[in-house]
């Protein structure tokens, strides 16, 4: 077993493209137009952001569909805009007024105060109008309704939350949080501690694992490069999400092995020394192209393919 130090792809077979989503789009209509740019029929979002956001957007091509759940890994970063002293069913302007409050005697430093009870570990409840289900059919499908039910709260963690701007009737936060959290809660939850009531008005996601918003590119751009033949130079390796996990060079025997979905026994590919059941390994081939994702099962078959590319 040979570890490695930056393997390159010779040729694009899949990978990620760091999209700056536009207001007003889903990430459906961002992943159909890039089917149309790219001609690449296997493409997936991850992480969905709701119209009225803008901003990081990771959107897997090809074999990069494996490993979306990989983009979900990690926290994520918002720059949160909202205003005083109205309420909304959807929680956001997009949605009906549900109650108008005076927010004039609220100070800066209120809400300072009202925002420690967001940061850290706590118990958060998915809005109404949200994709999450209950019974099969998603929140937002009832609350178009009429219908309200009865919703878990969900964990999530805020490992930051700063007040960055304050100009009632507007206000701006910024704030890095765990995947399945809601912004549109957040500012609810938050207008109804001041006492006045709050409402989303602009989102922009900054960061999603490792896709920052510097990085990304608009749609405008990428399809320039496309016009140009050449919209791949803007794609993020297949690997890019995996550099948390170690990384192994198969001989061609092993490589072709996994390749058909064979075990590797510890006997004839032995783990470093301190690798734990279940350690995830990047496997790639001689040329450094990465093949597979393994998982040690040193009680069952060895290192078993737990993901495997399909060869060029």
């Amino acid at each position: 077993m040979v570890l490695l130090t930056g393997p390159s792809a010779n040729a694009f077979r899949g990978g990620y493209l760091n999209v700056d989503k536009p207001r007003d789009w889903t990430s459906t209509d961002v992943v159909r137009k890039l089917k149309g740019i790219t001609k690449i029929k296997k493409i997936g979002h991850g992480g969905t952001l709701d119209p009225i956001a803008t901003g990081v957007l990771p959107v897997c091509l090809g074999h990069g569909t494996r490993f979306a759940d990989m983009i979900l890994l990690g926290t994520k970063e918002y720059r949160i805009t909202l205003k005083l002293g109205v309420s909304t069913n959807t929680y956001d302007s997009e949605g009906d007024v549900t109650a108008e409050r005076d927010f004039s005697a609220v100070t800066r430093e209120e809400g300072e105060r009202a925002l420690a009870a967001f940061r850290g570990k706590y118990e958060q409840m998915p809005p109404m109008f949200s994709a999450v289900k209950h019974n099969g059919k998603r929140l937002y499908e009832l609350a178009r309704q009429g219908i309200e039910v009865e919703r878990k709260t969900r964990p999530v963690e805020v490992r930051r939350l700063d007040l960055t701007r304050w100009a009632p009737p507007e206000a701006e936060l910024e704030v890095e949080c765990s995947h399945g959290f809601y912004a549109r809660t957040l500012v609810n939850d938050f207008g109804a501690a001041l006492g006045c009531g709050a409402h989303l008005s602009g989102l922009v996601r900054t960061r999603a694992g490792r896709f920052d918003i510097k990085d990304s590119h608009s749609l405008e751009e990428i399809q320039e490069y496309a016009d140009a033949g050449k919209w791949q130079e803007l794609a993020e390796p297949l690997d890019f999400t995996l550099q948390h996990l170690p990384s192994v060079r198969l001989d061609p025997l092993s490589a072709e092995a996994v390749q058909h979905g064979q075990a590797l026994s510890v006997a004839q590919f032995g783990p470093p020394a301190g690798t734990a059941p279940g350690q995830q390994v990047r496997a790639y081939d001689a040329e450094s192209e990465l093949i597979a994702i393994l998982v040690f099962e040193p009680d069952r078959s060895g290192w078993r393919p737990q993901k495997v590319l399909a060869a060029k």
